[in-house]
């Protein structure tokens, strides 16, 4: 799974701060923070006034501290965005941090999107839809953006599709809709596409010491899914071993073993009543129980874990 740290996010008042002041040794400490990444995603908005400028500024930190990482090029601002191109070397190894179906944004930023031969996220809205509620809808509006890919000549494998999750605080049916939408588009399209999601949306909301626990559950149910990529917090170690764990099938530990054996059971179809795990253990039934509600099965609370 290709992981994307979210690490540098322009709504971070010490980011802005440590942009107005040019702090770049703040900034070096951030890139370094996610060594265990494949790309960084530089979220700075839209990029306006003040902070016109700060995407080249980054990228070329990323590239002096980092020189191998890829940039998620992350901005409402599409000149900000070129700008941000053109001071990278190497633009294949991008991604553009996205396009919706709006016909005005999706056309911008998917002729750039073939002019650089780089990634692109395809967000399942519009203005007209918003959101859909239901796997069908967002599919619905993936097919149409495929199909604009397609007469345009983007390499499909470059196009990664994101259900987007909404907070399971705001609306728990949703992250099973997410993982829904994410095994339907593997499996719709041919050729194939890929698929990421933006993990720490999920537990948006919810509290600090229960956020680490839902993210990586969503994380297991996602892979088994058939996810291609995450936008996650690099911080989050665990998580990162989690997924190499995954990948790799080397469990280390009868948590581990849970793990995997929830993957396989949404890969499956199959239902968490049939898996067998510890009783006696409480981090494995707080996983169970990070399950049923992600599935949608009991309704979510701050204290679920307490019950």
């Amino acid at each position: 799974m290709i992981l994307i740290g979210e690490n540098i996010h322009i709504i971070s008042t010490s980011v802005k701060e440590a942009y107005l002041n040019k702090n770049e040794k703040f900034f070096k400490n951030l890139i370094s923070l996610q060594d265990n990444m494949e790309y960084v995603d530089l979220n700075v908005g839209p990029a306006k006034g003040d902070f016109s400028g700060i995407l080249p500024w980054l990228t070329n930190l990323v590239q002096k501290y980092s020189p191998q990482k890829g940039i998620s090029f992350d901005t409402t601002n599409f000149e900000e965005m070129v700008n941000g191109f053109e001071t990278f070397k190497n633009s294949s190894n991008t991604f553009i941090n996205s396009t919706s179906s709006d016909e005005e944004k999706f056309e911008k930023l998917s002729n750039l999107a073939l002019k650089k031969n780089c990634n692109i996220i395809a967000l399942t809205l519009s203005k007209e839809t918003g959101i859909p509620k239901t796997s069908d809808g967002r599919l619905e509006l993936a097919f149409s953006m495929y199909e604009r890919f397609l007469e345009k000549g983007v390499d499909t494998n470059k196009i990664f599709f994101d259900p987007l999750i909404l907070p399971i605080c705001a609306d728990q049916s949703q992250a099973s809709e997410a993982l829904n939408t994410i095994k339907m588009i593997k499996e719709s399209f041919d050729p194939p596409v890929k698929t990421v999601i933006g993990l720490s949306n999920v537990s948006n909301g919810c509290p600090s010491n229960l956020r680490g626990l839902i993210n990586r559950v969503f994380a297991v149910l996602a892979y088994g899914a058939g996810l291609d990529c995450a936008i996650v917090d690099a911080k989050d170690l665990e998580l990162v071993r989690i997924i190499k764990m995954l990948e790799e099938k080397l469990p280390q530990s009868e948590t581990d073993n849970l793990y995997m054996k929830l993957a396989q059971m949404i890969e499956n179809f199959e239902n968490p009543e049939d898996i067998e795990y510890n009783k006696d253990s409480k981090e494995e039934m707080n996983i169970m129980k990070t399950v049923s509600i992600l599935l949608d099965n009991e309704v979510y609370s701050n204290c679920f874990t307490q019950t």
